[in-house]
């Protein structure tokens, strides 16, 4: 496969709609992210996001429109080799993972996307492990057990894993879910970190939460039942007007270092929203 130009897109999805047993769960979506961005997914359950992401990474076709991952467009290319190009970490992959696995083979491991190793390790595996893990700040694990890590550990150790096949797209779906306030500050630094390298992958941050969107996603995309409601800026996306007008509910937005915090507003501040 060759190597996307610096002119390509890495994602661009054009009238990209789903129909499943006659209900309609995505219409007519249009998203364009380009080299260089980062993006965040916002939407509450139900909206939509599973599936975008699906559509997204070719485990489903959707009913109308085109896709185009990585310069690629869909049905003009191997989605098997693409999907080693993308990287996917959900929660729902920790329950997989053998929890008697060592940190550093749970890291491996994603060299071939295997639950498990089935082959031998060399050095340059082990080398490329530790400076992912040492990147996420889980370097302490080496050697620990996949069952004794914490949930944020182990979330840690599988964007670790993802990074393994060095993807040119990184999907962090929730990562911080079930986390405390500790763990879920801890795991945003190290992606905070992931994504200010010089060559990090494509990111993309799903989440409900908006206090969750670090400075370095640049850009958000707000998915409503299964529609885009707006597109753009993450600073012009996270106001409290454009939010409340998303959530069909008055919310105050604050926001602090870079981030913003959203409460139910109270009657007197709803004219005072930023």
């Amino acid at each position: 496969m060759n190597e996307m130009n610096a002119t390509d897109t890495a994602v661009r999805l054009s009238g990209v709609s789903w129909n499943r047993d006659g209900k309609q769960l995505l219409q007519d979506v249009e998203w364009t992210i380009r080299p260089g961005e980062h993006w965040a997914l916002l939407g509450l359950n139900g909206s939509g996001k599973t599936t975008l992401l699906n559509i997204m990474t070719g485990y489903i076709w959707p009913t109308s429109g085109t896709v185009s991952v990585l310069g690629r467009t869909f049905g003009e290319v191997d989605l098997r080799q693409l999907r080693q190009l993308i990287g996917w970490v959900s929660s729902s992959l920790q329950e997989k993972l053998y929890g008697t696995d060592k940190a550093q083979h749970v890291v491996i491991s994603g060299k071939h996307a295997t639950i498990g190793l089935y082959d031998r390790p060399d050095e340059r595996d082990f080398a490329r492990a530790e400076e992912l893990m040492r990147t996420l700040g889980c370097a302490h694990l080496w050697d620990r057990e996949y069952r004794t890590c914490s949930q944020g550990e182990k979330q840690k150790l599988l964007i670790a894993r993802a990074l393994m096949a060095d993807p040119r797209l990184l999907i962090l779906d929730e990562p911080c879910n079930g986390l405390d306030l500790f763990s879920r500050e801890r795991l945003l630094d190290s992606i905070s970190a992931l994504a200010e390298q010089a060559d990090a992958p494509t990111l993309i941050y799903v989440t409900h939460h908006t206090e969750e969107i670090l400075p370095v996603f640049t850009h958000a995309l707000l998915l409503r039942r299964g529609e885009v409601f707006r597109q753009g800026r993450t600073e012009e996306m996270l106001t409290g007007d454009t939010l409340s007008a998303f959530f069909d509910s008055p919310v105050a937005a604050e926001r602090h270092d870079g981030r913003c915090y959203v409460r139910i507003a109270r009657p007197a501040e709803t004219a005072n929203r930023v």
